[in-house]
């Protein structure tokens, strides 16, 4: 029975201009010692968003089950997986629900190195929400990056990434959910639980852990509200029960093999029937079982002579094979080599630029107190003259 296809929908996606942005990741002169602070920000913000392939991927998206489905299996978006893209580690708590109160002048002002009257009066609202302008954080990031305050330059920059990036909103505004979570320090888990759909139930599979059946619906069930238009207040619900998370281990799960039994096979190829997926359904193949032949002798002889050339054949790739293998490691070993060296020359340029900027400054320092010396000696000298 053909059930037909579901028609594929046309969605555009947010793509924030980030070219500001980008350029004053050149301030930065250690992206190493960059990483290990902030995690992977910089590769963040110089992604650039393919909108054909998010709107091929979209096509797959089951609303009802929030995940992806596909033929036979699921995909669910999960904390590791964000926690792997930012370099950021999952923290074991909620750092952000976002009931808590608006922060304060000061404290946002102590954060960036700027002024309170600063933050007062270029704080404000559009959407609804409170904010800085983008224009304004990277005016004060140029500004600290040519007067060569390092620090107040990286906050400024990685609060920019956060609000421009991570949690885009208004174009060229910082609203104060951005702001809220970059005085956290750590976004996990608030990128999935603060606002992305996961349903854990369906994760189990990518996670490592079999799937023997069907989730039951209370695991599968969905919850939804619009920010300020909460009537049946859901969202307290949620931010507790992301505070009274539940754990399950092995015990529960059953070991690691990624098995996943048929009765959850036919369960997802029916929810892709049912909502139409966009690819067509295979059906499945039917086993034939066919009667042993008898062969003549010299068949035989045949069939052997051909099974001694397949397996001289099948020698001579293995023999391949292997030498490609150990050429494949040992040029994986010459690359690691050159990463290192790379790694090092980096940092000894890095401390020569240094050491050649404190050069430079104690001659310069010397030169000043040269000149103020000659410029005291004139003076008495002058003096000397004009009172006899």
């Amino acid at each position: 029975m053909d059930c037909g296809r579901r028609n594929t929908k046309k969605y555009s996606f947010r793509c924030p201009d980030l070219k500001e942005s980008r350029k004053r990741a050149s301030f930065i002169l250690d992206p190493l010692d960059f990483k290990k602070r902030h995690g992977k920000l910089l590769s963040i913000l110089s992604t650039d968003v393919v909108e054909g392939l998010l709107s091929v991927l979209v096509q797959f998206y089951d609303p009802l089950y929030l995940c992806f489905t596909f033929p036979d299996f699921q995909l669910v978006p999960t904390l590791e997986e964000y926690s792997h893209l930012l370099g950021i580690h999952v923290s074991s708590r909620v750092p952000f629900s976002g009931l808590e109160e608006i922060p304060r002048y000061h404290l946002i002002a102590e954060a960036l190195h700027l002024k309170k009257s600063e933050i007062e009066a270029h704080w404000v609202k559009k959407g609804g929400l409170f904010g800085l302008p983008s224009d304004f954080l990277i005016k004060e990031a140029t500004a600290f990056a040519q007067a060569g305050s390092v620090d107040a330059f990286e906050v400024i920059f990685v609060l920019l990434i956060y609000g421009l990036t991570l949690f885009p909103n208004i174009e060229g505004f910082v609203d104060v959910n951005a702001i809220r979570l970059f005085l956290i320090g750590n976004p996990m888990p608030t990128l999935l639980g603060g606002g992305i759909n996961y349903n854990p139930a369906l994760a189990c599979r990518q996670l490592g852990f079999p799937v023997r059946g069907k989730p039951s619906n209370t695991l599968l069930e969905g919850i939804f509200y619009q920010e300020g238009k909460d009537p049946q207040h859901l969202k307290p619900k949620i931010m507790h029960a992301w505070h009274n998370v539940h754990r399950k281990g092995r015990f529960e799960l059953g070991p690691c093999n990624c098995v996943a039994l048929e009765a959850y096979t036919l369960w997802v190829r029916k929810r892709a029937l049912e909502f139409k997926m966009p690819y067509p359904c295979e059906r499945p193949m039917s086993m034939v079982v066919v009667e042993p032949l008898t062969l003549p002798n010299q068949d035989v002889e045949q069939l052997e002579d051909a099974l001694v050339k397949m397996k001289q054949e099948k020698d001579m790739w293995e023999e391949r094979f292997h030498a490609l293998s150990k050429k494949h490691e040992e040029l994986q070993l010459e690359s690691k080599d050159k990463d290192a060296l790379i790694e090092l020359l980096e940092g000894r340029i890095v401390d020569q630029l240094v050491l050649e900027k404190t050069q430079m400054k104690a001659s310069f320092e010397t030169e000043i107190r040269r000149i103020r010396r000659n410029y005291a000696s004139l003076s008495r000298s002058s003096n000397v003259v004009r009172d006899p």
